[in-house]
Protein backbone atom coordinates (compact mmCIF):
# COMPACT_ATOMS: atom_id res chain seq x y z
CA UNK A 1 0.00 0.00 0.00
CA UNK A 2 1.29 3.45 -0.89
CA UNK A 3 2.11 5.84 1.92
CA UNK A 4 2.98 9.54 1.92
CA UNK A 5 6.53 10.00 3.22
CA UNK A 6 8.38 13.26 3.75
CA UNK A 7 11.82 14.79 3.64
CA UNK A 8 11.75 17.69 6.12
CA UNK A 9 14.51 20.26 6.52
CA UNK A 10 15.19 22.47 9.52
CA UNK A 11 16.78 25.70 8.32
CA UNK A 12 18.99 26.79 11.21
CA UNK A 13 20.77 30.13 11.25
CA UNK A 14 22.82 31.32 14.21
CA UNK A 15 21.40 28.50 16.38
CA UNK A 16 17.75 29.37 15.60
CA UNK A 17 15.28 27.29 13.56
CA UNK A 18 14.11 29.89 11.03
CA UNK A 19 12.25 27.86 8.41
CA UNK A 20 11.00 24.39 7.55
CA UNK A 21 11.15 22.90 4.05
CA UNK A 22 9.37 19.71 3.01
CA UNK A 23 9.10 17.40 0.01
CA UNK A 24 6.61 14.53 -0.16
CA UNK A 25 6.48 11.20 -1.99
CA UNK A 26 3.91 8.44 -2.37
CA UNK A 27 5.74 5.14 -1.99
CA UNK A 28 5.22 1.45 -1.37
CA UNK A 29 7.62 -0.83 0.47
CA UNK A 30 8.80 -1.39 4.00
CA UNK A 31 9.99 1.38 6.30
CA UNK A 32 13.68 0.64 5.71
CA UNK A 33 13.24 0.99 1.95
CA UNK A 34 11.36 4.25 2.38
CA UNK A 35 13.96 5.70 4.75
CA UNK A 36 16.78 4.69 2.40
CA UNK A 37 14.93 6.38 -0.47
CA UNK A 38 14.39 9.61 1.50
CA UNK A 39 18.03 9.69 2.57
CA UNK A 40 19.15 9.18 -1.02
CA UNK A 41 17.11 12.26 -2.02
CA UNK A 42 18.20 14.64 0.77
CA UNK A 43 20.48 16.88 -1.31
CA UNK A 44 18.26 16.94 -4.42
CA UNK A 45 14.99 17.49 -2.55
CA UNK A 46 16.39 20.48 -0.68
CA UNK A 47 16.24 22.57 -3.85
CA UNK A 48 12.63 21.69 -4.72
CA UNK A 49 11.09 21.46 -1.25
CA UNK A 50 8.20 23.71 -0.24
CA UNK A 51 8.63 26.35 2.48
CA UNK A 52 6.73 26.33 5.78
CA UNK A 53 6.86 28.69 8.73
CA UNK A 54 9.03 27.79 11.69
CA UNK A 55 7.48 28.17 15.16
CA UNK A 56 7.88 31.23 17.34
CA UNK A 57 8.02 31.26 21.12
CA UNK A 58 5.66 33.29 23.32
CA UNK A 59 7.90 36.35 22.83
CA UNK A 60 7.59 36.14 19.05
CA UNK A 61 11.15 34.88 18.56
CA UNK A 62 12.33 31.84 16.63
CA UNK A 63 13.01 28.64 18.56
CA UNK A 64 16.61 27.78 19.36
CA UNK A 65 17.74 24.49 17.83
CA UNK A 66 18.67 23.32 21.34
CA UNK A 67 14.98 23.55 22.34
CA UNK A 68 13.93 21.69 19.19
CA UNK A 69 16.45 18.97 20.05
CA UNK A 70 14.94 18.60 23.53
CA UNK A 71 11.46 18.24 22.04
CA UNK A 72 12.85 15.66 19.62
CA UNK A 73 14.34 13.64 22.49
CA UNK A 74 10.81 13.35 23.93
CA UNK A 75 9.20 12.62 20.56
CA UNK A 76 7.33 15.93 20.63
CA UNK A 77 8.85 17.56 17.53
CA UNK A 78 5.96 16.20 15.46
CA UNK A 79 3.72 18.89 16.97
CA UNK A 80 5.86 21.51 15.21
CA UNK A 81 5.26 19.89 11.81
CA UNK A 82 1.44 20.01 11.94
CA UNK A 83 1.22 22.60 9.13
CA UNK A 84 3.38 20.36 6.92
CA UNK A 85 1.39 17.23 7.76
CA UNK A 86 -1.92 18.96 6.99
CA UNK A 87 -0.58 20.38 3.72
CA UNK A 88 0.48 16.94 2.47
CA UNK A 89 -2.50 15.17 4.07
CA UNK A 90 -0.30 12.56 5.79
CA UNK A 91 -1.53 9.92 8.25
CA UNK A 92 -1.34 10.41 12.00
CA UNK A 93 2.10 8.77 12.38
CA UNK A 94 4.00 9.65 9.19
CA UNK A 95 7.38 8.36 8.19
CA UNK A 96 9.75 11.30 7.82
CA UNK A 97 13.42 12.04 7.40
CA UNK A 98 14.50 15.24 9.19
CA UNK A 99 17.64 16.96 7.96
CA UNK A 100 19.19 19.99 9.63
CA UNK A 101 20.62 22.68 7.36
CA UNK A 102 22.97 24.71 9.54
CA UNK A 103 24.10 28.06 8.20
CA UNK A 104 23.62 26.77 4.64
CA UNK A 105 25.25 23.34 5.11
CA UNK A 106 23.06 20.26 4.56
CA UNK A 107 23.74 17.48 7.06
CA UNK A 108 22.95 13.79 6.49
CA UNK A 109 19.30 12.93 7.05
CA UNK A 110 18.21 11.18 10.18
CA UNK A 111 15.09 9.11 10.04
CA UNK A 112 12.34 9.77 12.51
CA UNK A 113 9.06 7.97 12.65
CA UNK A 114 6.48 7.81 15.35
Amino acid sequence: MKETILNIYLIIENYYVKLFLAKSYEMEGDDQEKIAFLKSRVKEDFFSAEEFSAPFNSLGKYMKYRKFSKLEQHGMQFQLFEEIFKHFNVPEHPLICVTPVVDGKIYNGEENSQ
